[in-house]
């Protein structure tokens, strides 16, 4: 007995493939080197290649392939199969917003670092300044956790107008993750 839901399912997976997709051309698109070769190490910069090698990592890691078989024909096969697909691109896009957000604080960081040090290099004068930033980084990347990324992609979905009925739960999308760690 089908649902007649397979047509919201594929648009749902091409939402968020579309998504990920965008998210991807954003995280590879971001600097990882900074122009003073002695700022390499310095948190921002360092959290900057971090999400690119993230990034490559979400965008490289295999997809789960294996949907089990179900009765009911080929419809309800289908409906299998999309909503593994669909579990996997959630997954990825979800890893992805998590990514860009990082990158995007790690980008402001670099945009403060830029404005105290304005051409110069660090020095006694401006060293509580750039600890300040280095805090303020790392506030910033604590409160990027699952929870928020995943309400806040829920009710973006929401807003647009997307179909979320069978959206798959946080803790189905951290275990995607962490399968592929």
């Amino acid at each position: 007995m089908t649902d007649g839901l397979n047509d919201q399912r594929t648009a749902r997976v091409a939402d968020l493939l579309c998504d990920f997709r965008t998210l991807q051309y954003y995280i590879v698109s971001g600097p990882e080197s900074p122009p003073n070769q002695e700022d390499y190490y310095a948190e921002g910069w360092a959290a900057l290649r971090q999400c690119s090698l993230d990034g490559q990592h979400i965008l490289n890691c295999a997809a789960e392939t294996r949907v089990p078989r179900v009765s009911g024909g080929p419809l309800e096969q289908a409906k299998a199969e999309l909503q593994q697909v669909m579990l996997d691109a959630f997954a990825r896009r979800h890893e992805g917003q998590k990514i860009y957000l990082r990158q995007a604080a790690a980008q402001r960081w670099v945009s403060w670092r830029d404005q105290i040090l304005q051409g110069g290099r660090p020095h006694s004068g401006n060293t509580s300044q750039l600890a300040s930033c280095d805090v303020q980084l790392r506030v910033e990347l604590a409160d990027i956790t699952d929870d928020t990324v995943y309400t806040d992609l829920r009710s973006s979905d929401y807003e647009m107008g997307r179909w979320t009925l069978e959206d798959p739960p946080l803790r189905h999308v951290q275990r995607w993750l962490r399968a592929r760690r």
